[in-house]
């Protein structure tokens, strides 16, 4: 597949067939990166590689993608000192269900960021409250913020963070925050676990999920792997799960040679 695409789109000719598999994604990623054509992914490596990797590194933060949030799943989540939901408006992304998204990620994450081209802004913020914040990638690939989040783990719905969790980490919460968790066959667990975070303290519940999220979804082993490929799939790296068994071969894949990649068949 990766050859024949190759073919389709003449990138042969423009990179060269001494250039390597991984030069050859960061050529076509330079140009997605051209305002008009980005995509969602364009945006989610602008935040992984300026906030997650720029401003902090694996071993501080994590990072979640389409994570379920009440009716919705987050486009992509950081995990640091708070939990900060961002949620993308490419060029190619319409504004009708922003207001609802919005709303269901303020049941979850203290602070809340949408972000989006600068053809959107001035209709993203007559829609958004205004605790939630909001930024731009410019058309130099800069991420520039319009208006600040505001952390507000007090807000968050007990509820809707109990239906966002593996019943294990619900289950880690409870014990973390002194709360015995009765000894229940599976069909009945659920309804006991949702009835005891509803009794939650919004604020200390947020402290405890961002704990045990940045434990249970730890980026941290991926570090060197990811470090190892070249920039244009570093957040690929994040989004797929990769076996440790294979990361060798990827890394090697993206540094052979075009003339020899366009021999695998």
């Amino acid at each position: 597949m990766f050859t024949r695409l190759l073919k389709e789109i003449g990138l042969v000719d423009q990179v060269g067939l001494n250039a390597t598999v991984g030069e050859t994604f960061d050529y076509a990623f330079n140009m997605l990166k051209v305002a008009g054509h980005r995509d969602e992914y364009i945006y989610r490596a602008a935040l992984s590689q300026k906030v997650l990797l720029g401003t902090h590194s694996l071993r501080t933060a994590s990072m979640l993608t389409e994570f379920r949030t009440g009716k919705c799943k987050a486009d992509l989540v950081i995990l640091n000192g708070t939990a900060t939901v961002y949620e993308i408006k490419s060029e190619r992304d319409s504004l009708v269900r922003l207001e609802n998204q919005v709303a269901n990620y303020k049941k979850v994450f203290a602070k809340v960021n949408v972000i989006s081209s600068e053809d959107h802004i001035n209709s993203i913020i007559k829609i958004i409250p205004e605790d939630v914040g909001l930024m731009c990638l410019t058309k130099r690939y800069q991420i520039k913020t319009i208006r600040e989040a505001k952390n507000c783990p007090e807000r968050i719905c007990p509820s809707t963070v109990f239906e966002s969790l593996r019943m294990s980490e619900s289950i880690e919460i409870l014990e973390s925050l002194g709360v015995i968790v009765p000894n229940l066959p599976n069909t009945k667990m659920h309804v006991a676990l949702k009835e005891l975070f509803s009794k939650l303290d919004p604020a200390t519940l947020h402290f405890e999920m961002l704990k045990t999220l940045k434990r249970t979804r730890d980026l941290a082993p991926l570090s060197d792997f990811v470090d190892s490929l070249p920039i244009s799939l570093q957040t690929a790296a994040l989004l797929v799960s990769v076996r440790r068994s294979d990361q060798t071969r990827i890394k090697d894949a993206t540094e052979t040679p075009l003339h020899a990649a366009m021999t695998w068949s």
